[in-house]
């Protein structure tokens, strides 16, 4: 069972998964595949031929635009903002004509991976990548990749500490380099190497 509001705008050829809910006002252009229990809020767009992977929460007013993948699990808060031209123009140099919104050659790539959470208020570049269970802070700019496990705020957004799965700051980054093996307060356990955060199996995993 899909859910559309009365007063979405559900272009042709788009795909949404079974348990998907679309709320009022939003738009999703021509292309698009939207996975299984995915919530998208209200007045949102989704642009051409976006990837859209299983439930994945796209708060009120959030603008996706074209070449923008997003994996599953992933949060993205309310008014954030994806770009894919880093120096977009309106018309050509004549200024006699509009430059067609389809995606072009001068299209850049943004690829939201698994788990990841974007806070609100958000601008998010492009030809990046933000990680697996990345956290971007409310109203950063995001202006290039975000390793996994990274919280990152600011602008332009920097690296701050690792977050774990479950959404827990668990580690600051500071000047110290050594690998270091931590522990999330949830049990969940890290290995952090030269800014590199990896899962690792906990001591206690099974009991």
């Amino acid at each position: 069972m899909v859910k559309v509001h009365a007063t979405a705008i559900i272009e042709d050829n788009v795909r949404i998964g079974e348990g998907s809910s679309i709320w009022d006002n939003v738009h999703i252009r021509h292309g698009t595949k939207i996975g299984e229990e995915c919530i998208v809020g209200e007045k949102s767009y989704i642009a051409y031929d976006v990837k859209i992977g299983n439930r994945v929460k796209i708060n009120a007013m959030v603008y996706i635009c074209a070449a923008v993948t997003i994996e599953d699990g992933v949060m993205i808060s309310a008014s954030t903002t994806f770009t894919n031209d880093r120096f977009p123009r309106a018309t050509f140099p004549d200024l006699k004509n509009l430059r067609p919104s389809e995606p072009d050659e001068h299209t850049l790539p943004t690829l939201v991976r698994e788990g990841s959470t974007i806070g609100a208020g958000c601008i998010i570049g492009n030809d990046l990548e933000i990680g697996r269970w990345a956290m971007v802070g409310m109203g950063s700019v995001v202006t290039k990749s975000v390793p996994d496990f990274h919280l990152v705020l600011g602008s332009p957004a920097r690296s701050v500490g690792a977050v774990c799965k479950c959404g827990l700051l668990f580690h600051k980054f500071d000047m110290d380099t050594q690998s270091k093996k931590l522990e999330c307060s949830c049990g969940l356990s890290y290995m952090i190497e030269n800014g590199v955060v990896k899962e690792t199996v906990s001591a206690n995993a099974g009991l």
